[in-house]
C-alpha cells in the first residue's frame, strides 16, 4: 500500500491527498508530527533522495534555524534536525513501496501511480 508522509494541515498535503483520493489510490496517511518519523526510515529517505531534497528549506522551519547550523547541514546534521523538528521535513513524502518522492506535483504522481 502507498503511504503519504506529512501533516495533515499543510496545503501542499491537501493537494496531494486530494489528487490520491480523485485517482482512487489507496493509501496511509502518516502524520509525522503526531507519530514521529523513524530514524532508520529517515535515514534510508536520505540514502535515497539526498538529504537536499528531504530538507524543506524554504519554509520558516529552515529560517528559525541557527546560521551555523544551516550553514554546516550535512547528511548527519540533517537526520538529527529532521527527527528533532519533523516540520522541517519537506512535504509530503510518498512511498509507493518501490521508491520515495518528496513533494508534490500532478505530473510526478502520474507518472509515479499511473
Amino acid at each position: 500500500m502507498v503511504a503519504l508522509y506529512g501533516i495533515p494541515n499543510c496545503d501542499t498535503m491537501k493537494k496531494a491527498r486530494a489528487w490520491l483520493d480523485a485517482h482512487g489510490v489507496d493509501y496511509r496517511f502518516h502524520d509525522y508530527k503526531r507519530e514521529g518519523v523513524d530514524e532508520t526510515r529517515l535515514r534510508a529517505w536520505v540514502d535515497e533522495l539526498g538529504w537536499e531534497t528531504l530538507v524543506n528549506r524554504r519554509g520558516t522551519t529552515w529560517r528559525k534555524l541557527p546560521e551555523d547550523v544551516r550553514e554546516g547541514m550535512d547528511a548527519e546534521a540533517a537526520v538529527r534536525v529532521m527527527l528533532e523538528t519533523p516540520s522541517i521535513i519537506r512535504r509530503p513524502v510518498l512511498d509507493t513501496g518501490e521508491l520515495r518522492h518528496a513533494g508534490f506535483s500532478e505530473t510526478d504522481y502520474e507518472r509515479l501511480l499511473g
